[in-house]
């Protein structure tokens, strides 16, 4: 029996691990991916998910792999252009964005050390109930036998297209249509100074650099494109670039791709039902929203924070207790992320940036410290409120 077994081993399941591994759990995670693969991702994580890696020690790692710190961010939209640095949180006034090859890995590894159980390519097919109708445990295939745990709590941290939510049934809280389309490569060798992002309608352009010396370059599409851009994706992906970010577009004419093309249509925007008898849902399993705000990581890293803190001394109690404990974990996720999600939403839909928005990027332009809120609050370091001082109203 254990204390709890997660499902996914990415960046909810393994920060949930390694917390619940520290508090002196008995963890098992199980991840139906080989140990160090890849996934789609941004890569991107803000401030508030630096922090976290390094209170938990992880940081270091990511640094010695040759990840690099990204301090300066760029955005450029119409006649606008921000360009300056987040006052940070914590210390941290960086961003990085390592492949996920790499912090998956990394993330793991931490469990690991401290206690937590790993198995890789292993698949759950079912769950245990009792006669109560709680959740007590898995069932599944690894390395081609059927296997059964026990655990007094499930935690499935397994993505967007969770298992586990299939399994318990976890309705959807709210739910809206897909949005985007996205498409990334790698390129070598091209300069790019932290993050630099470029917005005009209908388009919306990433760059950062990552490991090996390599720049993630994204394009995002309205996904009402997406069957057309997919039957010549190379083309509509360089063209992108090229109308939305010319200055980029020229610095990657003298560089190559060192992959293939990435892409995704299916960015799903929405809350599930976070928690029930004997389960609950952490990360991307419990809430989803479109990657071109790139919040993903750093909110599955708040999560898992958020989830340990609320039943690390109920988990090994009684389960009435610990049941009121994720209740409290639930609402708090929904009131914590639904701006966060709201605000997605709205650059997701690639629409033209309405006259009031423009003016007030051109007042926060005109001003650095307006800047660095403004930065601030784009990492989720500080609330949209923030931005609004005597000194924006001003100039407004």
């Amino acid at each position: 029996m254990y204390d709890a077994i997660i499902v996914g081993a990415r960046c909810a399941g393994a920060p949930t691990a390694l917390l619940l591994a520290r508090a002196g759990y008995r963890v098992l995670v199980l991840d139906k991916s080989a140990y160090g693969s890849d996934t789609l991702s941004t890569h991107l994580v803000h401030q508030p998910g630096i922090a976290a890696l390094a209170r938990w020690g992880v940081l270091e790692h990511v640094r010695a792999s040759g990840c690099p710190p990204l301090s300066r961010t760029i955005y450029e939209v119409a006649d606008i252009r921000i360009d300056g640095y987040a006052g940070g949180v914590a210390g941290q006034r960086a961003k990085f964005a390592p492949r996920r090859r790499v912090l998956d890995a990394l993330l793991v590894d931490a469990a690991v050390r401290a206690g937590a159980e790993f198995r890789e390519r292993c698949r759950v097919t079912g769950l245990r109930w009792d006669e109560a109708g709680r959740v007590v445990g898995v069932e599944g295939r690894h390395g081609g036998q059927t296997f059964t745990e026990g655990a007094r709590l499930v935690i499935g941290a397994d993505g967007m297209r969770s298992t586990i939510a299939q399994l318990v049934a976890a309705p959807y809280t709210v739910r809206h249509p897909l949005m985007s389309c996205a498409y990334h490569t790698y390129w070598r060798d091209v300069p790019v100074d932290g993050v630099e992002l470029y917005e005009r309608p209908g388009s919306w352009v990433a760059a950062v650099r990552t490991n090996d010396e390599a720049t993630l370059v994204q394009a995002y599409f309205p996904q009402s494109r997406f069957e057309e851009i997919r039957t010549d994706a190379r083309r509509a992906y360089e063209e992108q670039i090229r109308t939305t970010a010319p200055a980029l577009y020229e610095r990657l004419r003298g560089s190559a791709p060192v992959e293939r093309l990435h892409g995704s249509g299916d960015q799903q925007n929405f809350f599930r039902q976070a928690t029930g008898p004997g389960w609950v849902l952490v990360g991307d399993a419990g809430h989803h929203k479109d990657s071109i705000t790139a919040r993903g990581i750093t909110d599955a890293f708040q999560q898992a924070e958020d989830l340990v803190c609320e039943i690390g001394g109920a988990l090994g109690g009684d389960p009435a207790r610990l049941d009121t404990a994720m209740a409290r974990f639930a609402d708090d996720r929904d009131e914590t992320f639904t701006p966060g999600y709201q605000a997605t939403l709205g650059v997701a839909r690639l629409t033209s940036p309405s006259e009031q928005r423009l003016a007030l990027l051109r007042a926060v332009q005109s001003d650095p410290e307006l800047v660095t809120t403004y930065l601030d609050m784009v990492a989720g370091i500080v609330s949209a409120d923030a931005l609004y001082t005597p000194k924006l109203l001003a100039l407004l």
